[in-house]
């Protein structure tokens, strides 16, 4: 039977992790990085907006992006997660899922999986907990986790 999956995420940073059994502790299996997503603003733009007159000829306003640019790097994160769990769910690397999330990331994360992959979580939790010891992230999950775990 193929292992649960767990991925703690925020937007700058994920963690993979797997468990031996449902109570056994966490074992590490990736740690991936967007640098990206924690660049200031001005370290992201290369080049100011464009200027546009308007039809009075009175004032210029700059163009704006919809979306700005650090949250586009978090957008992109986020998809890049989802297309990385997606091809492992393919590969049969995994049966079930566990999202551990900031909880602004975590609603971005869910949006950008795929139908097959997101029926695969079957426990979210929305805290920031990238920063902190497997045993610790561990002891924020339920005593055992579900039964396809192994």
């Amino acid at each position: 039977m193929k292992p649960t999956w767990i991925l703690v995420a925020d937007s700058s940073r994920a963690r993979i992790f797997t468990a031996a059994t449902p109570s056994a502790p966490l074992e590490e299996l990736e740690d991936l990085t967007h640098p990206e997503s924690r660049e200031h603003e001005q370290e992201l733009v290369t080049d100011l907006p464009g200027k546009h007159r308007n039809d009075t000829g009175i004032g210029a306003h700059g163009f704006q992006d919809e979306v700005e640019p650090k949250e586009q790097e978090i957008v992109n994160f986020a998809k890049y997660l989802a297309r990385h769990l997606d091809d492992n769910r393919k590969k049969h690397r995994f049966q079930r899922l566990i999202l551990v999330a900031a909880p602004s990331f975590l609603g971005l994360l869910r949006n950008e999986l795929p139908d097959a992959t997101r029926k695969t979580v079957i426990y979210t939790l929305d805290k920031n907990l990238t920063q902190h010891t497997p045993e610790d992230i561990r002891a924020h999950l339920p005593e055992y986790l579900p039964h396809d775990v192994a």
